[in-house]
């Protein structure tokens, strides 16, 4: 698991240092550690967002940390085999192709 509180510099810092505190300990300090959801949920919430908004830049980190949170290869196609219904063929698609690559770095 991913510990984001930690001191230590995150991928914002050496432009956006008030950034990559901020993504530190409010994003991933405060609001995933929020009891309310699991990490596990909080993965499928925010990979599906991720998906339907076409925020393609994001999405990797994601679907790699939604695996470290337990979300399964399976489950994460799954996901989008729905959202492709709900947020546009072009989306899933691309989504698609994005999830293949991160399965094959990680494999």
């Amino acid at each position: 698991m991913t510990d984001f509180t930690q001191k230590t510099q995150g991928p914002f810092a050496d432009i956006a240092p008030a950034l990559d505190q901020l993504t530190q300990q409010v994003l991933f300090g405060e609001v995933w550690e929020r009891r309310e959801l699991t990490k596990r949920d909080r993965s499928l919430v925010t990979v599906a967002a991720l998906i339907a908004q076409y925020r393609i830049n994001e999405l990797p980190f994601h679907l790699k940390f939604a695996q470290q949170n337990g979300v399964t290869r399976d489950e994460l196609i799954e996901l989008i085999t729905h959202l492709a219904f709900y947020a546009g063929w072009p989306a899933a698609s691309t989504a698609v192709g994005i999830t293949r690559k991160v399965f094959a770095e990680n494999s």
